[in-house]
């Protein structure tokens, strides 16, 4: 046999053998014929092989070098555009040097002499075979954890993840007000989302307000709306969402960026759960749960004077702290596999995995935009992909010219300001120099990144 790993149920390795001879096409039959987990495609006509490697994808090829019609070596370079992944060995009635460093070069992985011996043939294969096989069953077991350690969406199995899982299921059930403090890409929606779903008004709205996108003379009309006539552009009356999430959650994102009057008419509906309309003279009772988030160290913006101290008391009756990625790296391998099954469903594409290679300059590096930013790489690198794995030229230039440079951010000597404008720029670059998705990627307000571009701000629209 030529493995000893175990077989898993769909994870059959399909090998196609192309050849006119069918001598040829029956020694590599025999060769195979006994491995229970792999199936055998053969082909005499080079372009119904061409079809069926498209339509296939088999993990290795087996290629005769002198078809007669189409070459070997222009079905090598069509089957290598198809899937860069797939193993090619060429068979071939001769060789030399520099034959041998042509069919590498073009993309092969080996190449065999005719004719061929079948304890060659299994020699020359049988690697192949068992590198197919383990990739299936790293992707099986991959699958399998992150259905084990997938918590309401949220993906994680180190000890400080677990640790949230445990303290969202304990508080889930009872809160009326939770503060979630971590720094900016870390997933704080994704637990606030969580704890809607797990509460008792699971039922309920979930409303959502950015703080740091409400210009400040409308915080007060957008969460307890107006009357009609309050203002000029008042048309209409409107309810704020403070009514909308009545019955259910209002998450409050970066409500550090709240102004300091905005702050004080907050904490008064928090307290009564009474809200009073822009131009009324009236209150409506509310019955809303509130979760806030935050990436700014409350305490120390009360020391500068940008938060009230009352309103933090108020709200963090529960804080939920979640870790930078950097304190959760043995969670990357997992982020890395659910962002691939996200994004191949989304984009419709057939990528399977990651390459070696690809995955450990993923491990290596920052990820000073945490998870935020590892999904915005991994969706980038499916959308690159050229085959059913993820490799290094995939992914976003400043992680492709790490992987071929071995160097690493880590060890440059500089300043946390600087820092911060080179990851701003850098997934401004991964984005295509979209300015807005880059400010969502880094969490913060289109002002905030004009101030980290620095000097190519004046440049941006």
């Amino acid at each position: 046999m030529m493995g000893a790993l175990p077989v898993q149920p769909g994870s059959r390795v399909l090998v196609a053998a192309i050849d006119t001879d069918p001598d040829l096409l029956a020694v590599v039959s025999a060769t195979l014929e006994s491995e229970a987990d792999v199936e055998l495609l053969v082909f005499s006509d080079p372009n119904e092989a061409l079809s069926a490697i498209r339509r296939r994808r088999p993990q290795i090829v087996l290629l005769d070098s002198t078809m007669p019609g189409v070459s070997g070596m222009e079905l090598l370079e069509h089957t290598v555009q198809v899937d860069p992944a797939i193993d090619v060995i060429l068979m071939t009635p001769s060789h030399t040097t520099e034959s041998a460093v042509e069919v590498i070069h073009k993309g092969a992985s080996d190449y065999l002499n005719k004719p061929l011996i079948r304890q060659q043939l299994s020699a020359r294969v049988a690697p192949l075979i068992a590198e197919a096989r383990r990739q299936r069953l790293a992707q099986s077991l991959d699958n399998e954890l992150l259905g084990a350690y997938c918590f309401e969406g949220i993906v994680g199995r180190s000890p400080l993840m677990l640790d949230v899982f445990a303290r969202l299921r304990r508080v889930a059930p009872y809160f009326r007000t939770v503060l979630i403090t971590g720094p900016t890409g870390t997933g704080k929606e994704l637990v606030a989302r969580a704890l809607h779903r797990l509460s008792q008004v699971s039922r309920g709205p979930f409303e959502v307000c950015n703080c740091a996108a409400v210009p400040q003379e409308l915080f007060e009309t957008t969460l307890f709306g107006h009357v009609r006539g309050a203002f000029t552009s008042a048309t209409s009356d409107k309810a704020g969402l403070f009514e909308l999430a009545n019955g259910g959650v209002l998450f409050l994102d970066e409500i550090g960026e709240m102004p300091v009057a905005a702050q004080a008419k907050l904490l008064r509906a928090v307290e009564n759960q009474e809200v009073q309309r822009v131009g009324s003279t009236t209150t409506r009772k509310v019955d809303v749960r509130i979760v806030c988030a935050t990436n700014r160290n409350l305490p120390l913006e009360i020391a500068a004077r940008n938060f009230r101290e009352d309103l933090l008391f108020r709200i963090s009756m529960v804080e939920i702290q979640l870790p930078s990625l950097a304190e959760r790296r043995e969670d990357l391998p997992l982020l890395i596999r659910h962002f691939i099954n996200h994004f191949a469903k989304q984009y419709s594409r057939n990528v399977e995995g990651i390459t070696g290679r690809a995955e450990a300059v993923l491990l290596r590096s920052n990820w000073t935009g945490n998870v935020r930013e590892l999904e915005n790489v991994i969706g980038y690198a499916c959308m690159m992909a050229d085959s059913s794995r993820i490799d290094t030229c995939d992914l976003p230039p400043a992680f492709s010219t790490a992987a071929t440079t071995g160097k690493d951010d880590a060890v440059e000597m500089i300043s946390l300001a600087q820092l911060e404008k080179a990851h701003a720029r850098r997934v401004l670059a991964a984005v295509s120099g979209d300015k807005v998705r880059t400010a969502a990627v880094l969490g913060v307000s289109r002002a905030t990144l004009y101030r980290l571009l620095d000097k190519q701000a004046a440049t941006l629209p």
